[in-house]
């Protein structure tokens, strides 16, 4: 297993860590591990959606019908005219 150190960690937000580890009789590492695979466990559904694109986007590759004609822009109203003095 592997260990990490976190430097420069507010006083109020270890404090907070402490409380709340307190709450569910824990140590703060313990809490601290508790949070971090709960939070990287619900990535993966964003990882999931991403395969999922990636797999509509090969099925429909080379079908075509994504070229769109580039459309001549021209100004709604004349250009203002400024003077210089």
């Amino acid at each position: 297993m592997s260990s990490i150190t976190i430097r420069n960690l507010d006083d109020s937000l270890k404090a907070s860590l402490r409380l709340r580890a307190a709450r569910h009789g824990l140590s703060m590492e313990q809490e601290v591990r508790n949070i971090l695979q709960v939070t990287l466990a619900a990535e993966p559904e964003v990882t999931q959606g991403l395969r999922f694109a990636q797999r509509i986007n090969q099925r429909f590759k080379g079908l075509g019908g994504d070229e769109l004609a580039v459309i001549e822009r021209v100004p709604a109203r004349p250009l203002p005219q400024f003077e210089q003095s």
